[in-house]
C-alpha cells in the first residue's frame, strides 16, 4: 500500500501496560467512527506495513488503545513506539455540503464572488497556524485562507469551491 493511496489516522505515542499494548492519538474530530478496526497500515521506515489487531478500543478522548496480533510484550511494543498510522482513503466517511478532505478538493477551481476564477488548487498547506489553499492562477501562486469564514459552497459536480474574501486579499496577488 501506498501512502498516497491513505490518509494519516494517528500516532503511536506510548505502551499500555506490560503485554504489549499501545496507545495512539487520533487525528480526527470522530475518534469513535475507528474504534472497531481489524487492521491499520503502520510506516515502518518508508513502507506501510499492515498490522492486525486483536482489540481497538477508545481510551479517554482522543486515544485508541492497541492490542496488535504478535505484539505481546513491552519490548514488541516499544520498536513500534512513535510510529504513524494510516487507513485506505475509502475508509474516509463522506463528507457533505462545504466539509471536505484536503486531498478530496485539489485540483478543484476556486471562485471569489468579486474577482471570478481564482485559480486551480494545487495543494493546501496545513503547516501553520492557519491552513491556506494554494492555487495557481495563470503561474501566479495565490494563497488563500482556508476559513468557514470565505467559504461560500463547495461544488463537488462542477469541482469548484466558492468563496468571499475579504476585500483587497486578492490584489496582493492578481493586480
Amino acid at each position: 500500500m501506498r501512502k498516497e493511496d491513505c490518509f494519516y489516522l494517528g500516532k503511536i505515542v506510548s505502551r499500555h501496560g506490560f503485554k504489549g499494548e499501545l496507545l495512539a492519538k487520533l487525528d480526527t474530530d470522530e475518534p469513535q467512527l475507528y474504534e472497531n478496526l481489524e487492521s491499520v497500515f503502520v510506516s515502518v521506515g518508508n513502507n506501510l506495513v499492515p498490522f492486525f489487531l486483536r482489540r481497538c478500543q477508545l481510551h479517554k478522548t482522543r486515544l485508541l488503545r492497541l492490542h496488535f496480533e504478535d505484539i505481546d510484550s513491552e519490548a514488541d511494543a516499544t520498536r513500534i513506539l512513535g510510529s504513524e498510522l494510516y487507513l485506505p482513503l475509502q475508509m474516509l466517511p463522506p463528507l457533505e455540503g462545504n466539509k471536505f478532505y484536503y486531498h478530496e478538493v485539489i485540483g478543484f477551481r476556486l471562485n471569489d464572488a468579486r474577482r471570478g476564477d481564482v485559480g486551480e488548487i494545487r495543494s493546501v498547506n496545513d503547516q501553520g497556524a492557519q491552513a491556506l489553499f494554494v492555487a495557481d492562477k495563470d503561474g501566479r501562486e495565490v494563497l488563500i485562507p482556508v476559513t468557514d469564514d470565505f467559504i461560500e459552497k463547495v461544488d463537488r459536480d462542477q469541482r469548484v469551491i466558492h468563496i468571499r474574501t475579504p476585500e483587497g486579499l486578492l490584489d496582493l496577488y492578481l493586480t
